[in-house]
């Protein structure tokens, strides 16, 4: 492998075995390479592993004890709401499978947050929800349009209208998995206007006050990217 050259090299050997790990390179029965191995890989210094070590072990991936070493955790202890190690799951291989679970963890967050929003009635939080679909109605009406970034912005700006600071938090995590998830509806849909009006019956049923229907919609649009997703991952196992 290239030496690398960046200066935020633990950052970079972090990102490389982090994904090693997602795709079972390394695991709980292979281990990692040892220390002096990893310098030698990477061209790097001891301080330099050492660092990566400790923010892989952050995430939930690694943990290093006295006498026992470097071990690579099961999955089950990874910290999934960690952006990186999310991001890693997504660009692995079953990353449909990862989207799903993501979708499930929405149907449970986004709607209440939807209803929230329209109890709260906060006019300057539903504001920036009014601007973010202004920009995907914009888009919708361009040939060569692009609302991916203004839909990301319409759903955080409905987490932080709901008022509830641990919804609101869940922002990096919920825009790194829709991101992918975007990408795989959109063009399955493949009508920009109707993804943007679908936007504005949830934002009306907010500007309303009508949390039930905010609540509704919301679910019903989770609910179709849903069925897209599962669709992709029925014609994927029946062609294997």
């Amino acid at each position: 492998m290239a030496r690398l050259e960046n200066l935020n090299l633990s950052q970079q050997v972090t990102n490389e075995l982090g994904k090693a790990i997602i795709v079972g390179d390394y695991s709980t029965e292979t281990g990692l390479p040892t220390e002096a191995k990893l310098c030698e890989v990477y061209g790097i210094s001891r301080t330099a592993v050492r660092e990566a070590v400790k923010m892989l072990a952050a995430k939930g991936l690694i943990s290093s004890r006295p006498r026992q070493g470097i071990r690579v955790e099961s999955a089950e202890n990874w910290n999934l709401y960690d952006t990186s190690v999310l991001k890693w799951l997504l660009e692995s291989s079953p990353s449909l499978y990862v989207l799903k679970e993501f979708l499930q963890v929405r149907l449970a967050i986004e709607p209440q947050a939807a209803a929230l929003a329209a109890r709260k009635a906060d006019k300057a939080a539903i504001a920036d929800i009014a601007n973010a679909l202004q920009k995907m109605q914009i888009a919708a009406e361009e040939p060569d349009g692009v609302m991916h970034e203004s839909d990301l912005a319409f759903h955080t700006a409905i987490l932080f209208a709901s008022g509830n600071r641990f919804f609101y938090q869940l922002r990096d995590f919920i825009c790194t998995a829709l991101r992918v998830s975007i990408q795989h509806t959109t063009p399955a849909k493949g009508n920009k206007k109707a993804i943007a009006e679908e936007h504005f019956k949830v934002y009306n049923a907010i500007v309303n006050g009508d949390a039930e229907r905010a609540k509704n919609m919301m679910t019903y649009m989770i609910d179709e990217a849903m069925a897209f997703i599962e669709k992709e991952i029925a014609d994927k196992e029946a062609a294997q």
